[in-house]
Parts: structure tokens; C-alpha cells; sequence
């Protein structure tokens, strides 16, 4: 989900290639990470990486730096496990809505921060920041307490992040990168303005680097890893020349909440405990639900006793007092000025404080070690990143290791959503409690409940990725979906919490489809067809009054503005609602998926209507400039550069995922023409990759009878807009969706009718990979019968470093000629293989035609 990025892509890609330069010694791949680092922090030094696997290859750090929100990967160094409710990052600067909470350009480090911002463009709710601190006074301000690190002494894995601040720090730094500096930022509670073009967004802050510091001679060494809901910090008080004066004592500093946000705060003296809780949620203004109760709670256990603790209301410390509420309220706890080494363990949870301390009594309950903490998380990746073996790559420069890319492109995805249960006991199959913003109350349930649901993003190709890496979430996730509609009577659109009615289109229609079409049918089907019926049938609240803008406030749910217009004349008018064109394009296409929806539970009549009304794309063709155009309630056209959703003309004229041939058809000279126009396309540098409506748009080659060119485009896209540095993304992440675009790719196939059961080739970047998928993958994610169990796939391509071209491709054996595969021959196989060619062939050249 990415704004107004447009007009500054090639400025920014232009300064991030500058950055990157920097980025070839400050970023080495994790296992020079490792290695540095126990070198840099001494022989005795403890080493958390052994047996690290894969991981080795994974760079959280992929995506975190950029100078503007729209060409920043929006990602954080965070640690957690698969589709855990928290992350936990360093935090460099405060997050708000288009900003994240670390950015790699910084070098102060101000705290590390439990956070829930799923998204750069989302806003960050419950979350809680804990700091060390060595200096006689406590600092509690943000700009106060930042600490000076060097990136050489920053090391970052999926499940441990290392870093040595300088803990004699001075003065204050990045006052400019906090929320209060920004005024909640360019949208403030999620609110924008009305656009005047309806593409709207805001420019962030270029902030200028700081002088390199010198060597420490007080340093505090940090790691930090996570379970689901637990997070673990250890502080390594270090004095390298002795010189501390006595009364200098370390200290732990926590912010509960920032301005604004009335929060609370207890110290436990006796138990060694800080608990709390911070109501903020910083997209308060957009949607219909509104949560009064909510809260992030927190329960901070320490390993050593307090010498003296306090509260702060600002910069103002009462020392002494053990409970505060208040706006920008802090807590603090010092230990003796011997202390030498401090570990922090904290529960998080929405539900109480006491589901906190729940959380962290199941998850490290007493005499738990750091580095249990470390292996439940590396057992935990390794779990889904150690079943993909890949052999036969580019051997580039560290900064382009495609092994990097790929790895850190399925972390990337195996994080959302997020699950946002909490245990009420130690058993894993035992019941769940959530908190739910829709009800403003919490539940109990013996399911997980996910959160986080960027689904105009992750609708493309995240949801199916995760069919075949994580099939066991996936019935779920559906039942999620379908609890979300109990409550809402709407299907989610962009869930952060509650619905915030981001993007446009009910495309949780098509999420639904791609389980029921990969064969997961453990959730209800008669509801999900009543659900997707009334996305397809029940125009929105006021959809007459209301232009449903982007981030307009205070609204209801929105799902598919502009169904009134839509199912009378087949388009949304220009002249009536914001985004119509794109609506329309979208709408369609989830009307392909409503009817899938509707032949699973014996609709046919139903279904047929919805595949009838799919054609309605061709309602906005304008034959006469070969491009889609939005159209007024009169049938005229409107602006060429009016009605567009972070895009324009160029990227939505293939905005039809669901019939290649069908468009093709409008091109004079049918898949010549439209060949011809994917060319300009790409040649006239339309493509944007950086956001999500181009995605499938060069494997439309290969369906319409050119996989040569596919090839080609595909490999051009993974070079020009994915590397292994912090400027290693082109666009933001979105929850999954960037990377899942490069694993599919690399393996060779994209899903580019995310609804259908339906994959198309394109170009293998890997030799030989071999896949153990889990168990549940060819049934739905169902276990018990005779095909339930793992099975392993490996898919071979010889010379495809070189070779660009497929020749020829099989499975187990049998010739396939189309540029097609299905999922459950993927799923069921044993060996797909491509014959790869360095020079353009004929195979496929008949694309999506049986």
C-alpha cells in the first residue's frame, strides 16, 4: 500500500543506489554479522548462532532504510516467531503513520520497542518501549535517551538482535523523528484531506547522518530476542577502563505511553515487576468501529532488585512512586551500581495485565535462560525456512546474493497476519483468549484469531504463498475472515485491529477463493458464499452521499463504494465516487471470485450471473486510445488521469487478472496488439513494480503466447527492484506481498488469478530447489488421511543462472506445453523440471489456450 510514489520513484531509487554504496561493509550477510560481532564484543563474548542453518542467509534488515515512506520497504530488524502478535525492534525513531520505528539510516538507538505497526502506512497501537541508561540522572524523553551505536556493531537475525550502545552518550538527538515533532504526521488518526486527484500521500524527511562516533569507554551490550508474546532483553553493563563513579548506577527506563494517550503504570518492588497499559491507536479516525476500551497491556519481569525506581509525566520524575497515569508517562528501576548484567522479560497482551503476566509465566516462566529464548525462536524459522533447500545460483556480490533475497523474502511473508490469540495455559491445543476491536470485548476460543489484513496487498500472491508454506494457518485465517463478518456484517478490507477502510475493493472475496480453490474447506462455506454475496449485491451505507475517498474519516464500511452505479450500468462513476476506475477493474475481478465461491456450495445460477457481470471490465475499454479510462454517469469519459488507485492508465489497462484472453480480445490485433502494448509498457518505463497493481503484469506475456518476453520482463523486475542491503526493497513490503511476488518468482511460476487454482511460468532463477512441504499441504491442511503428510518437491531448472528461456517443462515426467500449473499438481509432485535455453524458444507460445 504505497502513496503518491508515482513522480519521486527515480529521484529515490537515484539516492538509494548512493546509499547502497555504504551498505556493501555495513550490511554483510548474517553469517559475517555473526562472526563480526563476537569478535568486536571480545573472546568471552557469548555466541547466540550456532546452528543457525538458513538462516544464516536471512537479513531482517532488507527493506528498512529509504528517504521517502514510499520507497522505503517499510520493514523493521524486528524478532519474533512465525505470525507472532508482537515484534520486537530497536527503535531509532518514533513510528506513526507513515513512518516505522527503525530506520537504517539512523544511528541513535532510543529504546526497543514491542510493537504492532503492521505497515508503514498503518499506525502503531499498544505498543511499549524499554531503555537502558547509565548516567546519574534518568533520561525519559526521547530525544534525551538516545544512545550512540556503530552499524559494525549491529548484528540481525530472525531470532536474536545484537547491538553495543556508547552509554556516555551526550546531549540530545532526533527530537525531528518523533510523533509530537510530526504532529501525528501527514495524516493524523489515519485521516487524509479530499485529494485533489484522489491519489494522495506525504513526503517524509530526509535526515542528514551523523558524524561517526568514536571508540566507547562505557558501553551497554544489548540482545534482545521474542516468543509470540513475550519479549527477552539482556544489558551487558560494560566499563572497558574502569572509570564509573560509584554512584553511577545502570538503570532501566520504560515509555508507557507518548502525548496525548492517558496511560497507566505500577512498580512491583518485591515481585521485580513494572506493569501497565497505553490506549494509543493512531488510525482512531478512520472506519466505523470504534474500541473505547481498548488498551496494549504489559508485564516487565527483571532478573535483578530494584535499588530505587520512579515514575515520569514528561520530563518531570517522581522518584519514589510506585503507580502514575498520565500522557507521556514513564517508568524507571535502578540497580546496584555493581550490577553488570540486567535481562528484562516482557508479556504483552490486549486482553489485562494479568493475560501479560499469563503470557510471560507460559512463554519464560521463572529460571528460563536467554538462550532458551534464542532456540525457541531459531527452532521456530528454521521450522519453515529450513524445508527449502536451494543449489545452483548467481554467484554475485554479497549485496545481490539471491539466496539472501529468497530467504528473507519468505521471512518476510511468514510473518503475516498475525495471530493475536493469546494462551490461557500451557498446553498448545488448549483454549485462546483475544480481545476484539469490532466488540470492544474479549473472547475465548479453542482457534487462533488473526489480525493484520492488508488484503488489497496480500490478496495478489501472499495468500497463496502461505497455502503452500504455512497450511495449517490456513483454515484459520478463513475462520478469522468469517468472524470478522459475524460481528461486522462486512468482510475486513484493511483490518489494523478494526477495519480502517484503506484501499479500495472486497478483495477478501478472493482470499476466500484461493483456499477453496487450493482445497481448504475446514471453515464454513455456506457463510463464506453469504458473505461474498453481500459484498457483491449490498452497495455500502450513504454509497450515495459518500465520495469514499482515501482515509476519509468517520466513515462506515466501505467495501465496495460505488456498488450502486456498478450493478446498473456495470462501472462506478467518475463524477459520483473517488478511485472509479480502479473500482470498477476491481470489482469485476471480485466478482470472478464470488462466483468461484458460488460453485463450491452449488450455486451455478448465482455463479454464472457473477462470471457475467466479471466481463464488466470491458465497460471502461476506450477503443480508440487502447487504454481503461473512467467514465461519468452519462457514459462520457472522464479525465485520462482521473479515477486511478496508485496507479494510472498505463498499469490498470492490464488490470485484469482473472481473463488474459478476454482482454487481449480488446486490442486491435488481439494478443499481437496487446503484446505490443505490454511493450510500450515496459520500454516507456510505465511499470512501477514498487506497488502491487503491477505485479502480474509481465507473466500476462506468457498467457497470452509470448513466455520469451515474460522471462525477460520477470528477471529485469528481480534485478532493478530487489537486493540484499537495507535499500533492498523498491517498494514497501506490505505485510508479504513484495516479497511473495520474488519467491514465486524465483521458483518459476506466479499466481497471477490469485482466486483460481492456477499458477503461470515464467522464469526460474534457481537450478535445483528442493521444498519439504509441511504436512496438510495436498489436503487443505487437514491431517489424518493417506496424503496428508509432508512431501518433498524439487523443482530443477540446469542453467537457469544463465538461461532465461524455458525450452521445456515437465511434471513427474508428463510433457506440460501450456505456461500453466495447477496447484494441486505442485502440491502432489515429486519433480517439476524446466528445460531452460539461453536463446528465445517456441514452448508455450499457444499461453493460457488448452
Amino acid at each position: 500500500m504505497v502513496q503518491a510514489k508515482l513522480a519521486m520513484h527515480s529521484l529515490i531509487r537515484f539516492l538509494t543506489l548512493g546509499f547502497q554504496a555504504y551498505h556493501i561493509l555495513a550490511i554483510p550477510g548474517l553469517k559475517g554479522q555473526a562472526e563480526k560481532s563476537v569478535k568486536s564484543q571480545g573472546d568471552n563474548a557469548p555466541s547466540y548462532h550456532a546452528d543457525a542453518g538458513v538462516l544464516q542467509y536471512v537479513n531482517p534488515k532488507i527493506g528498512t532504510y529509504g528517504i521517502s515512506p514510499n520507497d522505503n520497504g517499510g520493514m523493521i530488524p524486528s524478532v519474533s516467531v512465525p505470525f507472532g502478535m508482537t515484534r520486537w525492534t530497536p527503535q531509532t525513531r518514533e513510528n506513526y503513520i507513515s513512518q516505522v520505528p527503525y530506520n537504517d539510516a539512523d544511528t541513535f538507538i532510543h529504546g526497543f520497542q514491542a510493537t504492532h505497526q503492521p505497515a508503514i502506512w498503518m499506525g502503531e497501537l499498544g505498543q511499549v518501549v524499554l531503555t537502558p541508561g547509565w548516567t546519574q540522572e534518568v533520561k525519559p524523553l526521547f530525544e534525551q535517551r538516545g544512545l550512540a551505536f556503530r552499524k559494525e556493531d549491529e548484528v540481525s537475525t530472525p531470532y536474536v538482535y545484537e547491538v553495543i550502545l556508547d552509554a556516555d552518550t551526550q546531549g540530545e538527538h532526533d527530537w525531528d523523528l518523533t510523533e509530537e515533532a510530526a504532529g501525528e504526521g501527514p495524516v493524523p488518526g489515519g485521516a487524509g484531506s479530499v485529494p485533489d486527484d484522489v491519489r494522495n500521500g506525504a513526503n517524509g524527511r530526509v535526515r542528514k547522518r551523523d558524524d561517526a562516533v568514536g571508540n566507547y569507554t562505557r558501553q551497554i551490550q544489548v540482545a534482545m530476542s521474542a516468543y509470540a508474546h513475550t519479549g527477552h532483553l539482556r544489558f551487558d553493563f560494560n566499563d572497558t577502563n574502569c572509570q564509573a563513579e560509584e554512584s553511577t548506577q545502570p538503570y532501566v527506563f520504560i515509555q508507557v505511553t507518548r502525548q496525548n494517550w492517558t496511560g497507566q503504570v505500577h512498580i512491583d518492588p518485591k515481585n521485580r515487576e513494572i506493569s501497565g497499559s497505553n490506549p494509543q491507536r493512531q488510525d482512531y479516525r478512520l472506519g466505523p468501529d470504534k474500541p473505547a476500551s481498548f488498551r496494549g497491556y504489559f508485564v516487565s519481569r527483571f532478573s535483578e532488585p530494584f535499588v530505587s525506581y520512579g515514575t515520569s509525566l514528561g520530563a518531570n520524575i517522581s522518584d519514589g512512586a510506585e503507580s502514575a497515569s498520565g500522557e507521556l508517562l514513564g517508568a524507571y528501576v535502578r540497580f546496584h551500581s555493581s550490577t553488570t548484567r540486567v535481562e528484562v522479560k516482557t508479556g504483552i497482551s490486549f486482553v489485562s495485565i494479568e493475560q501479560a503476566r499469563r503470557n510471560l509465566d507460559i512463554e519464560s516462566p521463572h529460571g528460563t535462560t536467554f538462550e532458551k529464548a534464542i532456540e525457541n525462536a531459531k527452532s521456530a524459522w528454521l521450522e519453515k525456512l529450513g524445508r527449502v533447500t536451494i543449489q545452483g545460483f548467481n554467484s554475485t556480490d554479497e549485496q545481490h546474493d539471491p539466496r539472501t533475497i529468497w530467504y528473507t523474502g519468505l521471512f518476510h511473508a511468514l510473518q503475516y497476519p498475525s495471530d493475536f490469540s493469546e494462551p490461557t495455559s500451557s498446553d498448545v491445543k488448549g483454549a485462546r483468549t483475544f480481545y476484539s476491536g469490532y466488540t470492544d470485548s474479549t473472547h475465548k476460543s479453542n482457534d487462533s484469531y488473526y489480525q493484520s489484513w492488508s488484503i488489497w496487498d496480500t490478496y495478489r500472491a501472499e495468500h497463496s504463498l502461505l497455502t503452500l508454506f504455512a497450511p495449517e494457518r490456513v483454515n484459520g485465517m478463513m475462520r478469522s475472515l468469517l468472524q470478522i463478518f459475524d460481528w461486522s456484517g462486512r468482510l475486513p478490507m484493511w483490518a489494523n485491529m478494526v477495519e480502517t477502510n484503506i484501499m479500495i475493493a472486497t478483495n477478501a472475496d478472493a482470499v476466500l477463493a484461493n483456499a477453496i480453490s487450493r482445497g481448504f474447506r475446514s471453515f464454513d462455506l455456506q457463510k463464506a458464499w453469504a458473505a461474498v454475496r453481500k459484498d457483491a449485491y449490498e452497495p455500502p451505507e450513504n454509497d450515495t452521499q459518500l465520495l469514499y475517498y482515501d482515509r476519509e474519516p468517520d466513515t462506515p464500511y466501505e467495501v465496495r463504494a460505488g456498488l450502486t452505479s456498478y450493478m446498473d450500468h456495470g462501472w462506478v462513476d467518475n463524477d459520483r465516487w473517488s478511485e472509479s476506475a480502479s473500482r470498477t477493474l476491481d470489482y469485476a475481478f471480485n466478482d470472478a471470485a464470488c462466483a468461484i465461491v458460488a460453485r463450491a456450495v452449488g450455486q451455478d445460477d448465482e455463479a454464472a450471473a457473477l462470471e457475467k457481470r466479471a466481463k464488466n471490465y470491458a465497460k471502461i475499454w476506450d477503443a480508440e486510445t487502447h487504454f481503461m479510462r473512467a467514465r461519468n454517469e452519462n457514459g462520457t469519459w472522464a479525465n485520462e488521469t482521473w479515477g486511478w488507485t496508485e496507479g494510472d492508465k498505463w498499469v490498470y489497462t492490464f488490470d485484469v487478472l482473472h481473463d488474459a484472453d478476454g482482454l487481449a480480445e480488446l486490442f486491435t490485433g488481439g494478443r499481437r496488439g496487446m503484446k505490443a502494448k505490454l511493450d510500450e509498457h515496459f520500454d516507456g518505463g510505465h511499470n512501477m513494480h514498487s506497488n502491487e497493481p503491477s505485479h502480474h503484469v509481465p507473466y500476462l506475456y506468457s498467457l497470452i503466447g509470448y513466455p520469451n518476453a515474460a522471462a525477460e520482463r520477470i528477471r529485469s523486475i528481480a534485478w532493478d527492484n530487489y537486493n540484499a542491503t537495507s535499500a533492498g526493497l523498491s517498494g514497501n513490503e506490505d505485510l508479504g506481498q513484495m516479497s511473495a511476488w520474488y519467491v514465486f518468482s524465483a521458483l518459476g511460476f506466479y499466481p497471477v488469478n490469485p482466486a483460481g487454482d492456477e499458477y503461470v511460468v515464467g522464469t526460474p532463477f534457481f537450478e535445483r530447489v528442493t521444498l519439504r512441504l509441511p504436512a496438510g499441504v495436498a489436503t487443505g491442511g487437514e491431517l489424518g488421511s493417506r496424503d496428508s503428510g509432508e512431501r518433498t518437491l524439487v523443482i530443477e531448472a540446469p542453467g537457469a543462472t544463465s538461461k532465461p528461456y524455458v525450452k521445456g517443462l515437465s511434471v513427474d515426467g508428463k510433457s506440460i506445453g501450456r505456461p500453466i500449473l495447477q496447484h494441486g499438481e505442485i502440491v502432489r509432485a515429486r519433480l517439476i523440471r524446466f528445460e531452460m535455453s539461453d536463446s528465445p524458444t517456441s514452448w508455450g507460445e499457444d499461453g493460457e489456450l488448452r
